[in-house]
């Protein structure tokens, strides 16, 4: 992240002196300013950035909230309460650390290890009270082609039919734990 940062200062730096006369412009600087221009991620900054399909504006928002989320874990040097899985450069590595860790305390082996999920009604991450026990809150899925009913009471909810005009509907905030294969 921090060579992607370093990298969107300096070309944008250099843009600006070169736009201002301080610099020649040259080859990247063009495609940096044309790339702009078409609201496209510039190629010099997708090269160290994480996968995204994104427009330029979209993809910037992103990255400012996933700038934030770090920020907020460095702070406080504990995990958040509800992660943004979406804001991860690889979420697949967090959850295998949840795996890794439930075998690890348990004394179970690795490779017997599933992950097991479950919604639950608060749609509004930072409402979740505390860090779960076990494994952790997470949020950052959408949906598509359907939607998701928050279930009564501590009745877990269910998929429902889609609501017009809402094409990728957001999940709940969600529990992800690790259980026994055969569990």
């Amino acid at each position: 992240m921090n060579v992607l940062i370093n990298t969107i200062r300096t070309s944008l730096e250099d843009l600006d002196a070169g736009l201002k006369g301080q610099l020649n412009i040259t080859d990247d600087m063009e495609a940096l300013s044309s790339k702009m221009f078409l609201n496209m991620q510039p190629d010099i900054w997708v090269k160290y950035a994480y996968f995204s399909l994104k427009d330029l504006p979209t993809w910037y928002e992103d990255l400012l909230f996933r700038i934030q989320q770090l920020n907020e874990y460095s702070e406080e040097l504990a995990p958040p309460k509800s992660l943004w899985i979406s804001g991860l450069f690889n979420p697949m590595s967090f959850l295998t650390a949840i795996m890794q860790t439930t075998a690890r305390t348990d004394g179970l082996p690795l490779d017997g290890m599933v992950l097991k999920t479950d919604v639950t009604n608060e749609r509004d991450p930072s409402n979740v009270a505390e860090s779960a026990d076990k494994g952790a809150f997470i949020h950052g899925f959408t949906l598509q082609g359907c939607a998701w009913e928050n279930g009564r009471g501590g009745e877990q909810g269910c998929l429902c039919e889609m609501i017009p005009k809402e094409l990728t509907p957001e999940l709940p905030v969600m529990h992800v734990t690790a259980i026994e294969r055969h569990k």
